[in-house]
């Protein structure tokens, strides 16, 4: 059961909050809708919820609020927005990658593709989905770790009537199988076709709790649907009679052959086109819209769309149900369970999958080497470069080489799949603060920045000895010390684009943190390192030897010394300063508990 007591959202000043003490509850075996006009508070409704916005109250899934559910993601399946995912990643790739955050197996990716009907469409990319597919697609990720609990934000908005149809038949089968679902909709008429229970909310605020079929009573106005080859006349006809009649009644005209009566029963139409010897091909009771009744006027020749009758909704899903669509939905059971698998989340899997799920990281390597092999030339060229510089290909006049600028921008896309697209859904509250993700990004990140690294100093070295014949070059003495500057500072610069886009949820801002670096921290760091020191830190590694219980080796002095060394040096101390900050506000932001009140 889903129990929403009291939430409010963080006001604004001088304005309402857009939700004010909402309560109520979705049971299990049925399907809730959140009813509303656009701008009533259901999407924000939804957000505290799932403790994605500041606010007051709390929501109970089962017994338990969202930040003591040790996987959200296996209780509660989301859908807010659009598709979850970069665009230039392939549907299946993009569920295998949430499998991983899910705990899943990756066999549930093509699984779930089937239940919802697009599995021929496994290998296309998402950016080139229809708006059904990707709606598809959506639900599918949603239901990947077969959750007991579905939030849909606004899931049939686009939608042609036979999508529409198909989703509330999978909503359905999911309830069936004792499944609780909330959808929220500004169309009073697809709440009543489709819920089970409607929750009515306007600015914010409960305004009523009904059963669908008390909703549709006590509600929405019933209608006569005509049908007729004649409908201006019949419309003409029924007019003049209830001007006559000084009766409230709204025709509309709303096809060729097709009329709304409003505010008149199937007997009285029907006896009037008899009167009138009006041919007639349906008459039906149904369901219209919310409306306040309407005072006597003249019948209305152009209107909105009708709905269909109170059974249609049912006969769309059963024939969605012959091609194999929601069939699927309604008999999920032992056999289709999502199985759990041991431990927590894969976060190293997870990693591995976003990262080369696109083509982003081989792009970014292309640029960096063309980029640097060029740099280089133009460096030998011009000549009075030191060979360290020449094969990172840094000039002085640049803050960064295009090396360390590529591993920045890495690390800055790091966190961009939790923040940018909801690709973790109702997990995008609390995963992202999991240390073994955040081991897993900067693992990553530090891998493919050596990489990364290594692939430009080969490439410079191979450019300049094949313009060159090896001119510029010369064997060095010691070449550790550089080798882990050079490493180092990759590395630095890719765990500060992590850290810095965890915690401002921007890649822009964590792309922003690696060039501020050198830019406003190390001019800082050098004015302090120039002045003079009282005291001399000469003979640090004979000391720190003593400190230990066992003795290394002497060639490891040279490391250490080399090491010291690296962070003595201006953008050394400056990344390791940063490194620091970003580390602390990361954990400040992200990983302490957000306890609802």
């Amino acid at each position: 059961m889903l129990q929403a007591i009291g939430i409010t959202s963080a006001p604004r000043p001088a304005a309402p909050p857009v939700v004010d003490d909402l309560t109520f509850e979705a049971r299990p075996g049925t399907v809730t809708a959140l009813l509303g006009e656009p701008g009533s508070g259901k999407t924000t409704a939804l957000r505290l919820m799932l403790e994605l916005e500041p606010g007051r109250g709390v929501t109970y899934f089962r017994g338990r609020p969202l930040h003591r559910i040790p996987h959200p993601g296996r209780e509660v399946g989301v859908l807010l927005g659009d598709v979850p995912g970069n665009p230039a990643r392939t549907v299946r790739n993009q569920l295998r990658m949430l499998c991983a955050a899910a705990g899943v197996p990756a066999s549930r990716a093509d699984t779930m593709l089937e239940v919802v009907g697009i599995g021929g469409l496994r290998d296309e990319r998402l950016g080139s989905l229809s708006l059904g597919m990707e709606r598809r697609v959506a639900l599918a990720a949603a239901l990947l770790a077969d959750p007991c609990t579905l939030l849909l934000d606004e899931p049939g908005a686009g939608l042609s009537p036979r999508e529409r149809g198909w989703l509330h038949g999978l909503l359905r089968g999911h309830a069936d199988l004792g499944g609780v679902v909330l959808f929220t909709t500004d169309d009073a008429k697809e709440a009543a076709r489709s819920a089970d229970r409607v929750v009515s909310i306007e600015a914010g605020r409960l305004v009523a709790d009904q059963d669908a079929a008390e909703f549709a009573r006590t509600r929405l106005r019933p209608r006569v649907a005509v049908r007729t080859p004649h409908a201006a006349r019949l419309a003409d006809v029924l007019g003049r009679e209830a001007r006559a009649a000084q009766r409230a009644v709204e025709i509309v005209e709303e096809s060729g052959s097709r009329l709304s009566v409003y505010g008149s029963s199937c007997a009285e139409v029907g006896e009037a086109a008899f009167r009138h010897g009006v041919l007639v091909h349906q008459l039906a009771d149904e369901t219209g819209d919310a409306g306040a009744p309407a005072s006597p006027v003249p019948p209305a020749r152009a209107g909105a769309p009708g709905p269909t009758a109170p059974g249609a909704p049912r006969a769309e899903a059963f024939a969605g149900e012959e091609h194999g669509r929601p069939r699927s939905a309604r008999s999920r059971g032992p056999a289709s369970a999502a199985r759990r698998v041991g431990g927590p989340l894969r976060p190293l899997r997870y990693e591995l999958l976003r990262m080369f799920g696109t083509a982003t990281p081989v792009l970014t390597a292309a640029v960096v080497v063309c980029v640097s092999v060029l740099t280089a030339l133009v460096l030998a060229r011009v000549g009075n470069t030191p060979q360290n510089r020449l094969l990172a290909a840094w000039p002085e006049l640049l803050p960064l080489p295009p090396a360390a600028l590529g591993a920045g921008l890495l690390g800055a896309l790091a966190f961009g799949e939790e923040y940018r697209y909801p690709a973790l859904a109702a997990d995008r509250g609390t995963v992202p603060r999991r240390m073994g993700l955040l081991a897993a990004k900067l693992g990553m990140c530090a891998a493919l920045a050596l990489m990364l690294g290594a692939l430009t100093v080969t490439a410079d070295a191979a450019a300049l000895a094949l313009v060159f014949d090896s001119g510029p070059l010369r064997t060095p003495a010691q070449w550790w010390s550089p080798a882990a500057s050079w490493a180092g500072l990759l590395i630095g610069c890719a765990w500060s684009g992590v850290l810095a886009s965890g915690v401002f949820r921007s890649a822009t801002a964590g792309l922003a943190a690696v060039l501020a670096v050198p830019v406003m921290v190390v001019p800082l760091v050098r004015r302090v390192l120039e002045d003079p020191s009282a005291y001399p830190v000469t003979g640090l590694v004979h000391r720190l030897r003593g400190l230990t219980w066992v003795q290394w080796p002497p060639e490891a002095d040279r490391l250490v010394l080399g090491a010291l060394r690296v962070m003595a040096q201006p953008v050394g101390t400056a990344l390791v300063l940063s490194l620091m900050v970003l580390l602390c506000a990361y954990g400040f932001t992200g990983l302490r508990s957000r306890v609802r009140w």
